[in-house]
């Protein structure tokens, strides 16, 4: 067999697809991060009809290309909870307003072969907008985020993309010097609310776009 490795990938993602629109998903297959984006832009953002935009952190959107091509449009109303410059009182506005925006993009930490969403926040703004507030809500899912089970998806999110982004953001945590969850009680801490989304509600309201490439952490 030719490219074994794509043929199994092909399988995984066609086998997740099948079981997030049972969960009432609105599901995309695509190829690579660029395509991913200009789905996104060219297709699902246009049909939604919508006026405001906002995002959670995904270094999945920004690989996208989704970040810049927000910034260039004209066409929206876009509110930047990670504008330069702005002060930390602002930051958190914009994140709360951020809930009232008509289509909001963010990236998810897990998921599931059964098609559930597990996520972990800060703050909770991307886990809050995921449940509810925005009228639409998209999700970038590399291939590397699937998981057999919810437990597979907490120990990742625990010893992997937590670890990972708390180095990213240069944070004052235990595990940014030992790589492990220490479950710890720094005020920096990033790990505080669990969010696990079994079911889009209502039917369509979550779009995820799956990639077939490992993307973001």
């Amino acid at each position: 067999m030719e490219n074994p490795i794509e043929q199994y990938w092909e399988i995984r993602l066609e086998e997740l697809r099948i079981q997030l629109e049972k969960n009432n998903f609105e599901v995309f297959v695509t190829q690579n991060a660029s395509e991913a984006g200009k789905l996104v832009i060219d297709k699902i953002l246009p049909e939604s009809g919508a006026k405001s935009v906002s995002y959670g952190g995904s270094m999945t959107m920004k690989t996208a290309g989704l970040h810049d091509a927000l910034l260039a449009s004209n066409d929206i109303e876009l509110l930047r909870p990670d504008e330069p410059n702005i002060s930390p009182e602002e930051k958190l506005e914009r994140r709360r307003q951020g809930l009232l925006v008509d289509f909001y993009i963010t990236g998810t930490n897990a998921v599931t072969e059964a098609g559930h969403l597990v996520n972990l926040d800060m703050i909770g703004n991307r886990v809050s907008a995921i449940t509810f507030g925005p009228k639409q809500v998209v999700i970038l899912i590399g291939r590397n985020k699937i998981v057999p089970d919810l437990d597979s998806a907490m120990y990742r999110i625990k010893e992997y993309a937590s670890p990972v982004n708390a180095m990213r953001l240069d944070c004052k945590t235990p595990c940014v010097k030992t790589s492990h969850c220490e479950d710890c009680k720094s005020p920096g801490r990033i790990c505080n609310s669990w969010t696990i989304t079994e079911k889009s509600f209502p039917k369509g309201r979550i779009k995820v776009v799956l990639i077939n490439e490992e993307l973001g952490f």
